[in-house]
């Protein structure tokens, strides 16, 4: 199946997920592992309606907490704070960008991941250019039912260090 298929694929499959109870199922079994490599700077994402929403990270484990935003073909990282409209239906922060090099950990929204840590996004390339930039920890987050063995990828793709589900965080392969 080729991307865009895929993506169709997995939109479906979104739509029949409780997304809500797995999103605090995801948030809870990361608040071990944050605290046991103590992330201090942690770039998180203001969830798409077919994504996982840990907004109440926060809560759960004391950090420093950014939010993307789309700047021309790239990512630019800010402080919490207001949100206001942006491109694509995403709500974006209002606060003045940081350097990227203060993060310790960028966690990475998808359609779907692959158990080498390759995601499916909506095919713009905004975070594989990100992530390629910046030397921080990656994590992606998925509900169990939408990580693949394997997904196409193309060159540009960069993979994330380690997973998260509802089952817990661990390395990809």
């Amino acid at each position: 199946m080729d991307k865009p298929a895929l993506r169709r694929h997995c939109l479906r499959l979104w739509r029949t997920l409780d997304r809500e109870g797995l999103s605090q199922q995801v948030a809870e079994a990361l608040v071990p592992w944050l605290k046991k490599r103590g992330f201090r700077d942690i770039l998180l994402y203001h969830p798409l309606p077919h994504e996982l929403d840990l907004r109440e990270l926060p809560q759960l484990y004391p950090a420093r907490y950014y939010l993307p935003k789309v700047a021309g073909e790239g990512l630019t990282v800010h402080p919490l704070g207001p949100l206001a409209p942006g491109p694509f239906g995403l709500l974006e922060p209002t606060t003045e960008a940081v350097d990227p090099g203060i993060l310790d950990l960028v966690v990475v929204p998808g359609l779907a991941f692959d158990q080498e840590g390759y995601r499916l996004g909506h095919g713009k390339g905004y975070y594989d250019r990100f992530l390629a930039t910046v030397q921080a920890e990656e994590l992606g987050v998925i509900p169990g039912a939408l990580l693949f063995p394997r997904l196409p990828r193309d060159p540009w793709d960069v993979p994330v260090s380690f997973l998260a589900t509802e089952e817990g965080v661990h390395p990809v392969k």
